[in-house]
């Protein structure tokens, strides 16, 4: 079974207890909305890719670290496209979770998949009960308070934006968690791919911007121009155009650098590169920006 196979198991495992029959249905179905047809599923794959690159002792409690990873990615995704945040109308291609369902099964649907997140993890490292507290805490720091994706989107409603706490919360977080939790899984040490997460996770969000601003949905899958609107920080008004590319090929080429000597970093590295092609956008690789 392969990375996305793997994912897609969990994910579908996931919501088979979240909306199983007695669910409300239109509860069930916005979980489900959620989640499925998902992105590039970077965050669970880059977890599963430290755990293979480690060993991957104990596949189930990879996957089930994956799997809370984009489950919780996708409660982020419909928690920010409210109203309330960035009232966004488009996720992905479809209709955002609370115009397709309404305000109010928005945000449960969203607190379900935090939940569902967590249940998997106690749920599924049941046979490896050493494993279930650090997995815990490594995710839940990543998505919490004070650096975590909670921590990301409250500097939004902040007078003053320091723009390197801000990305680093918002979007940063999730793939250190992700490394962290596919080291703690194999029996790694996750202090040793700390820096490709947060390499990987700042050059994303240098893309995020640049496609933002550059007016592409591109690879990011969400609506563009949505940071000038809001009054977002971002790093193409920080250092240009050009010095946001700059930046982003900088930060790729740090997190390839950073994969640790271990028996998968040669994978991993070209798994890195491989998506970083992905991540550039066609503007500028067509030399119109």
């Amino acid at each position: 079974m392969d990375l996305l196979e793997r994912i897609e198991a969990g994910l579908y495992m996931a919501l088979s207890h979240s909306a199983a029959q007695g669910c409300p249905p239109k509860l069930a179905g916005a979980l489900r909305y959620a989640v499925f047809p998902g992105g590039a599923r970077i965050r669970p794959r880059l977890c599963l890719g430290v755990a293979l690159a480690c060993g991957d002792r104990n596949p189930r409690a990879a996957t089930a670290a994956a799997t809370a990873v984009e489950l919780l990615h996708c409660a982020s995704l419909v928690h920010d496209d409210m109203p309330c945040f960035d009232d966004a109308a488009q996720r992905r291609g479809k209709p955002t979770v609370h115009v397709a369902f309404g305000e109010e099964i928005a945000l449960l649907a969203g607190d379900g998949l935090i939940v569902a997140a967590f249940e998997t993890l106690a749920r599924e490292t049941l046979q490896a009960p050493a494993l279930t507290a650090p997995l815990v805490v490594a995710i839940a720091q990543a998505v919490g308070s004070p650096q975590g994706l909670v921590a990301g989107q409250a500097w939004e409603s902040e007078a003053r934006i320091p723009l390197a706490s801000y990305h680093r919360a918002k979007t940063a977080s999730l793939f250190t968690g992700a490394v962290s939790a596919g080291a703690l899984a194999a029996g790694g040490q996750p202090a040793d791919w700390m820096g490709l997460g947060e390499a990987l996770g700042s050059a994303y969000q240098a893309a995020d911007d640049l496609y933002d601003a550059l007016g592409e949905n591109g690879a990011m899958g969400k609506p563009v121009g949505q940071d000038l609107r809001h009054g977002k920080p971002n790093v193409v008004a920080a250092m240009g155009v050009d010095g946001a590319l700059r930046h982003l090929r900088d930060l790729i080429e740090t997190a390839a650098a950073s994969v640790p000597d271990c028996p998968g970093a040669e994978p991993m590295r070209a798994m890195i590169r491989k998506e970083a092609m992905r991540l550039m956008p066609q503007k500028v690789m067509e030399g119109v920006a």
